[in-house]
């Protein structure tokens, strides 16, 4: 039986604990893998990346970490890279540099040519991805959502990550205000990112996160968009996007029973030789909710 998350963030970024903290919490809930995927540096003032000198010792802390609970647990290095058109460093560079055993490949910046600036399309505060919406896009959500979508797809071709970070997360502060999942031109922008994530051979995450923090009624990717990566025979993972131990397994009973409901039959999980599947009724979520 298997039981894993390959998308956390530790106190190295915008993470709540030491790293050691989610091991012990993952080994108490009897987790076969975890996999920690820090957000990488990035060439612009933030607070939730990790930090250029301290790249080092987040990579040495999970690389000792993963010898010293070997016989417990498998234990991966990752970096979640934010892709952004012109400022952000290679994915090449990070995975070659960190000897990382996987990629998660993530938008949530995406920049305007014409004036220099850069939405921010998360974090808790909607106001930040309004006042980005009117003062890049002129307020016109269709420009700045095929941005978003256009930006995935120029990060699939060139920066190849294993993993699609939450794909859809540009639907999180919409809360069908601006626009609903069901027009047809922003079905239109996700078909054609779900048609090259299929060539490329992409796996996309089913994340928890929008969910357990009350950001979003629906998983990203949604249901709808699922449906269409299914009937595409796209892998899928689950992940929690966990900042703190105890969000490890957040409402990964939801996602598992939507990937049911949807017919996924096949998981995609990463080991030592790469990334395999597995039957998705392996996947055992532990019953167990003491803290």
């Amino acid at each position: 039986m298997y039981l894993f998350n390959f998308h956390t963030h530790t106190c190295f970024c915008d993470g709540s604990d030491e790293p050691l903290a989610y091991v012990e919490e993952a080994v108490r809930k009897r987790f076969t893998a975890l996999g920690f995927s820090g957000h990488a540096p990035i060439p612009i003032e933030n607070n939730f990346a990790i930090k250029d000198k301290y790249l080092g010792k987040f990579c040495d802390t999970i690389r000792d970490l993963q010898t010293k609970f070997a016989d417990k647990i498998k234990i991966f290095l990752a970096l979640e890279l934010d892709y952004i058109p012109g400022l952000s460093q290679e994915f090449s560079f990070f995975k070659k540099l960190c000897r990382l055993d996987y990629t998660i490949g993530s938008v949530h910046l995406i920049p305007n040519t014409t004036n220099d600036r850069i939405w921010f399309i998360d974090g808790p505060k909607t106001e930040t991805y309004d006042q980005g919406l009117k003062e890049l896009f002129d307020g016109n959500i269709k420009r700045a959502v095929k941005a978003y979508y256009e930006q995935i797809i120029q990060m699939i071709l060139t920066q190849k990550p294993d993993i699609i970070g939450h794909i859809d997360k540009i639907k999180m502060h919409n809360q069908d205000r601006f626009f609903t999942e069901d027009e047809r031109w922003y079905q239109e922008l996700v078909d054609k990112t779900l048609k090259i994530i299929q060539t490329k051979g992409n796996i996309i995450e089913i994340n928890t996160r929008g969910i357990y923090k009350k950001r979003s009624p629906s998983l990203f990717p949604g249901v709808k968009v699922l449906e269409k990566a299914y009937m595409l025979g796209i892998p899928v993972t689950i992940s929690s996007d966990a900042h703190k131990p105890s969000e490890l397994d957040s409402c990964f009973d939801i996602a598992l029973q939507t990937l049911k409901d949807i017919g996924y039959k096949r998981l995609s999980v990463y080991d030592h030789d790469g990334w395999n599947s597995i039957d998705i009724r392996e996947f055992a979520i532990n019953s167990d909710k003491e803290k």
